[in-house]
């Protein structure tokens, strides 16, 4: 298969390269657009590539043609290839609704000559995270996260949106730090931040050292992923962007943090030391977080506290350690990404029609709005876990897996899970009886729903009922994802070769002094060819 290894780079360039073409057609809306479109589609077609290409071990790239573990490795496995396809989907649908919606027209509220570029280089930093083959390169798709997630938060200039951004730009930079400072001690216990050779020098460091590097970075990646008590910048951050934007950072960019995790967890980290801390941590975050949900009045507040909820599903399915957990949760993480951004669609539709999002002052949208209440409903539905919907089945899974842990801390997470999803019921019971059933106090505007907007948000819908169609091969894949991942040796080999790849450059890293101080030869400085892509079959 290595002569597939070119598409694996794909959903970083192109983004990036469109977005110096809408850049530079500034002046030319309409073009702006169509590259926009163009680029996302192509990525979603390249991530489908890779989800089928992956499903025979990890496709590996060396950038520049040096071997890793001196250059720079983009690796595309099984999960890192099924969040590409999912994420590239999502945010092809949330550009067109965006369209749709009139955002890049060139008003106030969205500049056209800043949208479009800012989008596609999102879309890159989100490429880039899932595929970073080291820590460094995971950190620079989390900064190129930063810079686009911030302009695009603080859209039109209001002092709310303002105030929101410098909120979350102040959080996100403080995890950054974190997650910085944890990559130079990693280097310096390691002598390397390759995320497959970390994978076999760090079991021979100290434990304590590795304790601490294990936390530095869970807490790095866990305000990111918004877990509990480490979210509370979240409902007031995201509720405040237009429908859109707010849409692709609740479905995106909350799951690269737990992407993260997951990653490090599994990889670097096989201990099981902190799986307890994790388990607790996934209980707290489920239940706060939905007891948040329960008290809003307000949809967008509402699904920003479902939204750090459902992170603890994520979560606590890391926790058991286990490939049955490990693959509902890979699976339910899927899920959440499509179900998530399209009921925050949904919610830009019910703001448009309605002219607010107050639960308070909606009311009779299923009356005078039946094509909106059934674009609400579904997806409500699929997040409150309601058979056979795809968050159904992925939740059954966590349970049984649970339960075959058969602690009591996992019946505990069991319980637990069972009472967050009948009170995630509760609170879209509430807004759905608030918002499209009782009689509104008052009139409401005069609005039209434009196709442009509901057409791509019925897509995402039946992307979400998609997922309960195919529920049973994507389970599977999901299933086999996790097994890669804990089967350790075919990352590491895929990466690094069983005898190391190239002329001579994946042994000619600088040794960690603290583990084995023999004299190692410095790098020749002949680039490998570029044969030194390959895959886990060990093709070159």
């Amino acid at each position: 298969m290595s002569e597939y290894t070119w598409l694996v780079p794909l959903p970083v360039v192109m983004p990036l390269f469109a977005a110096g073409l809408t850049l530079a057609l500034y002046r030319h809306p309409r073009a702006q657009r169509v590259i926009s479109v163009l680029a996302l589609s192509l990525m979603v077609a390249v991530g489908v590539g890779l989800l089928f290409l992956a499903d025979s071990g990890p496709v590996v790239v060396d950038i520049g043609g040096w071997a890793a573990p001196v250059g720079i490795d983009l690796v595309a496995d099984r999960l890192s290839s099924l969040m590409l396809t999912v994420s590239s989907t999502v945010m092809l649908c949330v550009l067109l609704y965006s369209l749709g919606q009139g955002i890049t027209d060139g008003d106030e509220a969205a500049p056209v000559s800043i949208y479009h570029p800012t989008y596609l280089v999102l879309a890159a930093g989100v490429s880039n995270a899932f595929l970073a083959g080291d820590l460094f390169n995971l950190y620079v798709g989390f900064e190129i996260l930063l810079a686009a997630s911030y302009v695009l938060l603080t859209l039109g200039g209001t002092g709310e949106r303002i105030r929101a951004g410098s909120i979350y730009v102040i959080v996100a930079l403080l995890s950054s730090i974190i997650f910085l400072v944890a990559i130079a001690l990693v280097y310096a216990a390691t002598g390397t931040v390759n995320l497959a050779q970390l994978a076999q020098r760090l079991p021979e460091i100290d434990p304590g050292v590795a304790l601490v590097l294990q936390l530095l970075l869970l807490l790095a990646f866990g305000i990111k992923a918004a877990i509990f008590p480490l979210s509370a910048w979240l409902p007031d951050s995201y509720p405040t962007a237009p429908a859109p934007v707010t849409a692709v950072f609740a479905g995106l960019l909350t799951k690269v943090g737990v992407y993260a995790i997951m990653r490090t967890q599994t990889l670097l980290f096989t201990d099981g030391r902190l799986d307890t801390l994790l388990m607790w941590l996934a209980l707290a975050t489920m239940v706060i977080g939905i007891l948040g949900a329960v008290a809003q009045s307000d949809i967008k507040r509402l699904l920003s506290f479902t939204l750090v909820s459902h992170i603890g599903y994520m979560l606590f399915g890391i926790a058991l350690a286990s490939q049955a957990g490990l693959g509902a949760s890979i699976f339910y993480v899927a899920h959440h990404i499509t179900v998530q951004t399209t009921l925050f669609l949904v919610v830009g539709l019910v703001e448009r029609r309605g002219g607010s999002t107050s639960l308070d002052r909606l009311g009779g949208l299923a009356k005078i709005a039946p094509g909106l209440a059934i674009l609400f409903f579904i997806p409500a539905m699929n997040l409150a876990g309601i058979p056979p919907l795809s968050g159904f089945l992925g939740k059954v899974g966590l349970l049984e897996a649970g339960v075959a842990q058969g602690t009591a801390l996992a019946y505990t997470l069991v319980v637990g899970s069972v009472v967050t999803s009948l009170l995630t019921l509760y609170a879209i019971v509430k807004a759905w009886n608030k918002a499209f059933w009782q009689t509104p106090p008052e009139p409401l505007p005069d609005a039209t729903l434009p196709g442009s907007m509901v057409g791509p948000t019925a897509a995402l819908v039946g992307v979400g009922l998609l997922l309960t169609v195919v529920a049973g091969p994507l389970y599977s894949y999901s299933d086999r994802a996790a097994a890669t991942m804990q089967d350790t040796s075919q990352y590491i080999d895929a990466v690094l070769g069983p005898d190391g790849r190239g002329e001579g450059d994946s042994t000619d890293s600088v040794p960690n002094p603290g583990i084995d101080n023999t004299p190692v030869p410095t790098p020749s400085g002949t680039p490998a060819d570029d044969s030194s892509a390959t895959t886990a079959g060990g093709d070159s």
